[in-house]
């Protein structure tokens, strides 16, 4: 088995969970272990990705905040989504993957974790994108399918320090718990990826850089209005 973290952080502001996954992102090196992290928020709000541009963002959602991503992709709106994230330290084998095969993996694992509870899903073959730049507008090779309709995407960055995915997931209307999805979650990595979890909290190291992050980064106009 391999030794996971498994980091339930629950409604955080959006600024600090931008923050948080890049103070993760910036310890593996320190940490040396995968890190699954749960999290939701604490009032509705947008993320988008580090690359658009802040102005089409701001004509495209009315939801504020808009925070800048520290990963690509597009605008993910955020209130009752379930959103995770991913993080991988160098040398570890998700690390070495292309971008291509890492967003495949991570939506299989989702898809996997839906099958346990008796909800069919599947990968997208192909693109099917009708408004570019909105991430659950269409949907993107291997987004995660319900009866057609994307149900989940995610965004990467990857890089020295190691590798962050971040995700969200608009669940399907069918009864479902979020609680459940999150032990589906922990079962198919057992399973498919061995994974040994360990539950963390942010030890006072990374706190503390994730809050210099939300005060000096992703709370400020200068960042999410950079382009």
């Amino acid at each position: 088995m391999n030794s996971w973290l498994l980091l339930n952080s629950g409604k955080c502001a959006a600024a600090f969970n931008m923050a948080l996954d890049e103070a993760l992102l910036e310890a593996m090196p320190r940490f040396q272990k995968p890190v699954l992290r749960f999290y939701g928020w604490t009032e509705p709000a947008a993320t988008f990705g580090y690359f658009q541009k802040f102005s089409e963002v701001a004509a495209t959602t009315k939801l504020r905040p808009l925070i800048r991503r520290p990963t690509g992709g597009g605008i993910v709106p955020h209130d009752a989504d379930w959103t995770y994230s991913a993080v991988f330290p160098p040398g570890h084998e998700w690390h070495s993957l292309k971008a291509e095969e890492s967003y495949r993996r991570i939506h299989d694992w989702l898809r996997l974790a839906f099958a346990k509870l008796a909800v069919e899903t599947e990968l997208a073959a192909c693109c099917k994108k009708t408004l570019p730049g909105q991430c659950f507008v269409g949907h993107e090779k291997f987004d995660l399918l319900w009866r057609g309709q994307k149900i989940a995407g995610a965004a990467q960055r990857r890089n020295k320090l190691g590798l962050l995915i971040q995700g969200s997931v608009q669940p399907p209307p069918v009864p479902l718990a979020r609680t459940d999805w999150e032990a589906a979650m922990r079962v198919a990595g057992e399973k498919y990826f061995s994974a040994s979890w360990m539950d963390v909290s942010p030890d006072a190291e990374l706190r503390r850089h994730a809050e210099q992050l939300q005060a000096e980064k992703f709370s400020q106009v200068c960042h999410n209005e950079k382009r």
